[in-house]
């Protein structure tokens, strides 16, 4: 599939083969045209599910049942006999779960998972080594994060104390275990099996049963005493229509360049020595690039699957629109004009961050944090070598860059024109690194990429390497400078931040804090920060009192319990302010999507095209409005001409040609007395001896006024129809639903 537009067709391929007509129709390979009818038809199921099978109509163990159903369906049909392991590994690890100990149920569930998959992926390679082929490891890996994800919310939830965990754990906590419905269910429902994206197990029960609207606040609804009476569900349309075509195009993208750039060159000793160091690092990065779009369609249109189903939605921005990023896989743009290595991981393979994150990162000791997590990213893909050359080779990388940032961003921020050039050259800087890195991770081969490193003579790793051991000893970095003025700095926080925090004392101990936990540190800021921003629904009276609160008193950051420290006022002790109780999804996002630390060029990219669809949507509702008052207007006009044929003009408005056109509209017109009085007896009379008059009359306009009157009905009769039509349109395209 990566080496030619030509996929040639696997033997090894268990799934069905019905629609081999189709695949060798449009050149493609059986596995993967199944693949797209799953996904368009999982696409098409997913608004039944969330307009039939809504909570408000159905329970919530119909809908259990149905995502399961049709999740088992898809699997066999796509994978067939090997569909047994979708079954096999979620069985096993729910004997543990419900027969281990919580305290211990978390490991158990991690090498009993961990274990299946690696077997797996082993006899993959022995039987299909090098196939880039659609076979069962991938739904395993997301079945993985799953089990794994869901072990360690029952031990946080079971064992550990909120003031032991950090604000994700506290959320995603589970107090209650799960049935066998649910579990299974939570595994295989539809909308993930094939492509994730990864969605813990809290998120995904209170979207089955409806209870993630009623966390959310409504766009137009009231707070009384802290309840909103009607919880209006928002349409993902526009949503789902966006990223689908975002998948049409990467996936156009790919299969056009991926001709241009074939990944199977590099492995070629013509292309190894035949040509110069810095088209072989083009060449790489290029070729990266291209293999990085297949997996932009497979996450946007699995993506659109959930939003399409109504899972993802996180609340409503400042300006009113509904967000539907809980769940979100990749962030194309942000990934792509990062201007650091942290900041396009964090917007790559989102869940599997997330996961990470979870399960690794924020439970081992910090100064292994980085190196543990990318050892089981490794592990969990496979035993291919590129992926531990990818992988060791990101860490020096990602630890190199966090020091040279630290030791030359500052620099670079004391005019508009250095901080854009900086954003440049990190951008472009972080491309060149990209493909240098990950080049090993598509080739899968250990001496071919340790072959075309040698070619490149190692120079990143030795400028990273010097980077981190050498260059410190004579640049002083940014937190060191700052720290002799005694003031409190947090690596990575942008320079708007660091004016706020400037002129706070601080406790000895905590000048002693290294870099890799100053960027922890960080990290927990951005989680404080957004937990005070979320979109939750308190009362009005007490968000006012907790937002004076917050201003009366300096911010303090609330690292995780581990690295707690005590801050002193100048005065006196000011303590802390209590953690509220999470009750927002996006509050557990550990690295969101819009606080990541983006580069101005992709920022202001990013709100140039949101700009300019936003006004693109305004100009669509500006013209219908003005297309359907405009139809009521004339609608009017024609009204008041029947009820009052005799218009008076004043003098000299009209010429006389004017006047006579109208005199002779109003003559031609039927005559109609409008009687004020409320006596049925009278305005019977009235009316008789209105049609007395009409009847009688004697000059030739009483036909041409009868048939003028019944055009005119007939026009508004169709007016009528075209306003209510243009009036339910948009109540139809939204499909909503009240709960």
């Amino acid at each position: 599939m990566l080496e030619s537009p030509k996929f040639i067709e696997n033997d090894c391929y268990d799934g069905s083969r019905m629609f081999t007509w189709l695949a060798d129709m449009v050149g493609l390979s059986v596995d993967l045209v199944n693949f797209l009818i799953c996904q368009i038809s999982a696409l098409f199921l997913a608004s039944l599910f969330r307009s039939w099978l809504h909570p408000s109509k159905v329970s919530y163990e119909v809908r259990h049942a149905f995502a399961l159903s049709l999740g088992l369906a898809f699997g066999y049909f796509c994978f067939g006999q090997q569909a047994i392991h979708i079954a096999g590994l979620p069985a096993i690890c729910f004997i543990v779960i419900r027969t281990q100990d919580p305290r211990i149920v978390q490991r158990s569930v991690l090498l009993v998972a961990m274990g299946y998959l690696l077997c797996v992926h082993l006899m993959r390679q022995i039987y299909d080594y090098g196939s880039y082929a659609l076979d069962i490891t991938g739904p395993l890996m997301i079945i993985t994060q799953k089990v794994t994800s869901l072990a360690f919310s029952i031990h946080d939830g079971f064992v550990r104390k909120d003031e032991d965990m950090t604000k994700a754990q506290q959320y995603h906590a589970i107090r209650k275990m799960p049935s066998a419905l649910e579990y299974f269910s939570y595994v295989w429902h539809f909308q993930s099996l094939m492509a994730g994206p990864l969605v813990f197990y809290k998120d995904y029960i209170e979207f089955v049963e409806g209870y993630n609207l009623l966390k959310r606040p409504t766009s137009n609804a009231t707070l009384d005493n802290g309840r909103s009476e009607l919880v209006v569900e928002p349409s993902p349309t526009k949503t789902v229509i966006r990223k689908v075509l975002g998948s049409m195009v990467c996936a156009f993208i790919f299969m056009k360049f991926v001709k241009i750039y074939p990944v199977k060159n590099m492995k070629e000793d013509d292309f190894i020595d035949g040509n110069s160091i810095p088209y072989k690092i083009w060449y790489a990065m290029m070729a990266t690039t291209c293999i990085r779009f297949k997996y932009y369609h497979a996450w946007l249109l699995a993506d659109a699957i959930c939003n399409n189903s109504g899972l993802g939605f996180t609340g409503y921005d400042k300006d009113g629109n509904a967000k539907w990023d809980l769940i979100s896989n990749i962030n194309v743009l942000s990934f792509e004009f990062a201007s650091n290595m942290r900041d396009a991981i964090n917007n790559w393979n989102c869940g599997t961050n997330r996961w990470l994150r979870t399960l690794v990162y924020e439970r081992v000791p910090k100064k292994y944090g980085t190196l543990l997590t990318f050892a089981l990213s490794a592990v969990w893909h496979g035993f291919y070598p590129g992926y531990y050359l990818t992988f060791a080779t990101g860490a020096l990388m990602v630890t190199a860059g966090r020091t040279a940032r630290r030791m030359l961003r500052y620099r670079f921020q004391s005019t508009q024109f250095t901080r854009m050039f900086y954003d440049i050259l990190t951008c472009i800087t972080t491309r060149i690194v990209m493909g240098y890195t990950t080049f090993p991770f598509v080739m899968l081969e250990f001496m071919g990429s340790i072959k075309l490193y040698l070619r490149f003579y190692l120079c990143l790793h030795l400028i990273s390497l010097v980077t981190i051991f050498i260059l410190p000893r004579f640049i002083r970095g940014e937190q060191r400078a700052q720290r002799s003025s005694g003031t409190d700095v947090t690596a990575g926080i942008a320079e708007s931040e660091q004016k706020s925090f400037a002129g706070q004392p601080l406790l000895a101990a905590q000048n002693d804090l290294k870099a890799n936990q100053q960027d922890v540190a960080d990290d927990d800021k951005q989680l404080f920060d957004k937990h005070a921003k979320r979109n939750d629904k308190m009362p009005q009276q007490h968000q006012q009192q907790h937002q004076e609160q917050q201003i009366s008193q300096p911010l303090i950051l609330q690292p995780r319990p581990q690295q707690q420290q005590q801050q002193v006022q100048s005065h006196q002790v000011q303590p802390a302010p209590p953690t509220p109780n999470l009750t927002c999804a996006r509050d557990a996002v550990s690295v969101p999507h819009d606080q990541c630390e983006m580069d101005q060029l992709s920022s202001k990219l990013k709100e140039k095209i949101e700009a300019e669809t936003k006004n693109i949507e305004e100009f669509i509702d500006k013209t219908v409005t003005e297309t359907v008052s405009g139809i009521v207007e004339f609608k009017n006009d024609l009204m008041r001409d029947i009820e009052f044929p005799k218009l008076k003009l004043a003098a000299g408005q009209v010429t006389s040609s004017a006047a006579n056109l109208v005199d002779a509209a109003a003559a031609g017109l039927r005559k109609r007395n409008i009687s004020h009085d409320n006596n049925t007896s009278n305005t019977n009379s009235s009316n008789a001896q209105s049609d007395h008059d009409e009847n009688g009359s004697s000059n030739g306009n009483g036909v041409g006024g009868v048939v003028g009157g019944v055009f005119l009905k007939k026009e508004i009769d169709v007016i009528n129809a075209v306003v209510q039509q243009a009036n339910v349109l948009p109540a139809v395209l939204s499909n909503g639903h009240a709960k």
